[in-house]
């Protein structure tokens, strides 16, 4: 009953933290035409170059070993600066600029299965990134692992994604439900507040509450 009391009250004073927070959130719902970013993922295996070293006596157990351990050095590269740095230079010979800090790549692999996951804001400059990481793959790698003996490492595109719009995060989906709930909040601390500094007596129970008997009421009518 208190609360219906407080309710019936000070709806007023409950609505202008709503009517700000929806204000404020309103340009972002109006905007949420297009995506914001798109991503691809290219999957690949890796081997050394049977022609860059010695031939030795061997089963197939050894050459698949041999490619997983290759692929994950790949997927240690695929994650730092300095494969990004090469995209980038890559990417501008195709005649897209980027900042390789803010390409976001990142990789995985399972077994001699590697793959690498691509986002970034436009999609054709993405569909160039891609054909750039495809190229540093097959073409670089013997600039950082010695082991190779100088020639690049055999790769082979198994599965190269179609570029999608990615999925905005979960503060864009769920920041403007968040953001008026606050407003929400905000709206019954203040009738909470108002109600409890409000020094004015209206009802029976709130003199019945300071200890002292109604002994009797007058209508309002």
């Amino acid at each position: 009953m208190t609360l219906w009391v407080i309710l019936r009250r000070w709806w007023w004073l409950m609505l202008i933290p709503i009517v700000i927070t929806t204000a404020l959130v309103l340009p972002d719902l109006l905007n949420r035409g297009g995506s914001s970013s798109f991503s691809t993922m290219i999957s690949y295996s890796a081997a050394q170059s049977m022609e860059a070293i010695p031939r030795t006596d061997g089963d197939y157990q050894d050459i698949w070993r041999a490619a997983e351990l290759t692929v994950d050095a790949f997927t240690d590269w695929v994650r730092g600066n300095a494969f990004a740095g090469e995209v980038a230079d890559e990417a501008a010979a195709r005649g897209v600029r980027i900042d390789p800090l803010a390409l976001a790549i990142s990789a995985d692999n399972e077994g001699a299965v590697g793959r690498v996951y691509l986002s970034w804001a436009n999609g054709e400059e993405l569909a160039t990134i891609a054909d750039a990481v495809i190229r540093v793959l097959g073409t670089r790698s013997q600039l950082y692992f010695a082991q190779l003996g100088g020639e690049p490492a055999a790769v082979t595109i198994l599965h190269r994604a179609p570029i999608t719009p990615a999925p905005p995060p979960l503060t864009d989906r769920f920041g403007v439900l968040i953001r008026i709930g606050i407003g929400v909040i905000a709206g019954i601390a203040l009738a909470l507040l108002a109600y409890a500094l409000d020094p004015i007596l209206r009802r029976r129970d709130e003199v019945e509450r300071l200890g002292y008997k109604v002994i009797g009421t007058i209508p309002k009518r």
